[in-house]
Formats: C-alpha cells, sequence, structure tokens
C-alpha cells in the first residue's frame, strides 16, 4: 500500500469522523421537532427489532409536533413503549391510526444539559479523529523503517495528516458551535 493511498484512506476515515459527529447532534432536540430526533428508537415487530422509520413515516409538520404513521397500526402500542423507554421525555399520544409527540419548550436547565451533551459528543469526534491521526502515524512510520518511502517523505506525509487533522477538528468545532446556537435560542 502506497502512502498515497493511506492519505486518502485518512481523508475518507475523517470525513466518515464528521458524518457520525453530525447524526448524533441530529438526535439531540433543540425545542423544534426534527425527525432524526427519533433515529435510534427501535421498536419490536414480528420478533426483530426495526428502526423506526422502517415500520412507518415520520414527519414534522409543525414546528413542535413530530407524527408517526404506522403502516401497520397493531404495532401502535409497541412503538409507544419504544419511545416512553427511550429517554427522550416525550409522551405519545395516538388516535388509533397515527402517534403525536408534542415537543415541549426547554427550560434552561434542560437546554444546559443539551448544550453539555453536544460537547461531550464533539469530543468523542474529537478523540475519533485523533485516533486517526495516530494510526495514519504509526502506518506510515512502518512504512518508513520497511524502507516504503524515505524519512523526508515520512515528515511530509505526516505534516499532511496533521493538516487533515486540524481541518478536521475545525469542522467538529464548528457543527458544535452551530447546534450550541441551535439549543440556547429560544
Amino acid at each position: 500500500m502506497s502512502a498515497q493511498v493511506l492519505i486518502n484512506e485518512c481523508k475518507d476515515k475523517m470525513n466518515k469522523a464528521i458524518e457520525a459527529t453530525k447524526n448524533r447532534f441530529a438526535s439531540i432536540r433543540a425545542g423544534r421537532a426534527n425527525v432524526a430526533m427519533l433515529d435510534g428508537i427501535k421498536v419490536e415487530q414480528y420478533g426483530s427489532m426495526m428502526p423506526l422509520n422502517q415500520i412507518g413515516t415520520v414527519s414534522a409538520p409543525e414546528a413542535r409536533l413530530l407524527v408517526i404513521d404506522p403502516w401497520d397500526k397493531s404495532i401502535i402500542p409497541a412503538i409507544e413503549k419504544s419511545i416512553i423507554g427511550s429517554n427522550l421525555g416525550l409522551t405519545p399520544s395516538n388516535d388509533g391510526k397515527v402517534i403525536r409527540l408534542i415537543i415541549p419548550e426547554l427550560t434552561a436547565d434542560r437546554r444546559k444539559e443539551y448544550v453539555k451533551f453536544a460537547k461531550t459528543e464533539a469530543e468523542n469526534g474529537k478523540v475519533a479523529v485523533r485516533n486517526i491521526r495516530k494510526d495514519m502515524n504509526n502506518a506510515l512510520r512502518k512504512m518508513e523503517k520497511d524502507g516504503e518511502i524515505t524519512e523526508d517523505e515520512l515528515k511530509r506525509f505526516e505534516d499532511e495528516v496533521q493538516k487533515l487533522t486540524d481541518n478536521t477538528i475545525k469542522s467538529i468545532e464548528q457543527l458544535l458551535a452551530t447546534k450550541e446556537k441551535e439549543i440556547t435560542t429560544v
């Protein structure tokens, strides 16, 4: 494997770390309805656990309302049970056809909790990026030790990996700033 292939692999892994952080941020409530809030919920259907979005339609018709329209109406109780057990703090109500989730206004304390949680998720993303950097640098050093690249090339590739790391961490910090603003804006 060439060093440039390693650098490309590094870019891909760091982009995936950014996407994973974005996905985790999407599940954090910000006071308004977002269908991504329900992405982690799985419902038992026919003996297996299914993601909520695969057993019905999830929509946000209003700023503070989520509507779940299951394809099979008989699983409404199972969906309600999964939502209650999800620790989202939402209380489902149903009319036999759809489930409605009213998103309550966030209190100041709750907003602080969500900001803290967002910071934790951002830090997890940064740790993942730093681990990718460490793995790439170790692979490059092994290539240099094995005579596949020169010492000068090693230094150049390590600098390139560091630039990728810095840019990726900056992207995660920008995502965090955006999410914090979204959470704290009333």
